[in-house]
């Protein structure tokens, strides 16, 4: 069996990540990485026996790599991402995929153009539980969806020095309330600042409103002592409670609580699996790059909301 060639550009925290799965994967083969420090790049290199770059459009260069996994920091997601694609590389660049929507549209038309595979690094989507609730929202075993919340807090990470909580963390719940309602709000209303950290917002509360009445709300910080990650559905019929950490799922109905037993599985392995299989089967990934245009639409709009202190309606 061929293995696929990947690379990653970014050797951070996450980016290591990558590179550990994509190692690990028996259908993939990491070629290289990549950062703008040498000495780091150098050092995972030494790690996984591959080749070490600082500057990507030479890596890019090399035809045995397929993929790219683009895991710099937040402003140059974009730029990175666009370079890969020209080069012919298949992309999975992370959140927040770029730094305005506009940007984030071209990527999605230079890979549509170019015919390459595209996705976002929305790593909830592939949390067993997750995906489990969104089955049951769509056949309805939990009644008609009233709404949902989620609580996405923590201590603020070091790694992050160029946007704030709502660009690097509330995005994913975001694409969580795209992903389980199947539609993008009409309007956002959201309310947030800074009481540590001077240059971004470090807290948020977002208000997602929906068409026919949905409603859907999200609390996210850098403040609090301990990392909580969590989502609960409202439907008329029961209530459905996950634990992003333990992957854990309560099912409260009227007359029991179900907790359905799965087995923990690693999403970032699972996400990049799924990568892989979508490049080589050549399918439709569960995250599109036009996901990730509309998350950050979403984004941007809040950040303006609370500029502005007024909802904001969600371009279309």
């Amino acid at each position: 069996m061929n293995k696929l060639g990947v690379a990653v550009i970014g050797t951070g925290q996450w980016g290591k990540n990558h590179a550990r799965v994509y190692k690990e994967l028996s259908s993939t083969e990491l070629v290289a990485v990549c950062d703008v420090n040498p000495e780091r790049a150098q050092a995972m290199a030494n790690q996984y026996g591959v080749k070490a770059y600082s500057d990507s459009t030479e890596m890019l260069k090399d035809k045995s790599i397929e993929a790219v996994n683009v895991c710099t920091w937040s402003t140059i997601l974009a730029k990175e991402a666009l370079k890969a694609l020209r080069a012919g590389k298949h992309v999975l660049v992370e959140k927040p995929m770029a730094t305005t929507p506009q940007q984030a549209q071209k990527l999605v038309d230079t890979a549509q153009e170019s015919g390459l595979h595209l996705t976002v690094g929305f790593l909830m989507r592939f949390i067993p539980g997750l995906r489990q609730i969104r089955q049951s929202v769509e056949d309805k075993k939990i009644g008609e969806l009233v709404c949902a919340t989620a609580k996405r807090v923590s201590q603020w990470p070091e790694r992050i020095g160029d946007v704030g909580v709502v660009k690097d963390t509330a995005i994913h719940d975001i694409d969580v309330m795209r992903f389980i309602s199947g539609e993008q709000p009409t309007s956002v209303y959201a309310k947030m600042g800074n009481m540590r950290i001077k240059k971004f917002e470090d807290y948020a509360h977002i208000m997602l409103t929906y068409k026919d009445g949905k409603s859907a709300f999200i609390e996210t910080n850098w403040l609090t002592p301990y990392k909580t990650r969590t989502l609960t559905v409202t439907g008329s019929e029961a209530i459905m409670r996950l634990d992003y950490i333990t992957q854990d799922l309560a099912i409260e109905q009227k007359n029991e609580t179900v907790q359905p037993r799965t087995v923990f599985q690693e999403p970032l392995k699972l996400e990049l699996q799924h990568f892989v299989d979508c490049i080589v089967d050549k399918k439709k990934p569960l995250v599109t790059g036009e996901d990730g245009v509309q998350a950050l639409k979403v984004a941007t709009a809040a950040i303006r909301s609370s500029a502005k202190n007024r909802a904001i309606q969600i371009e279309r």
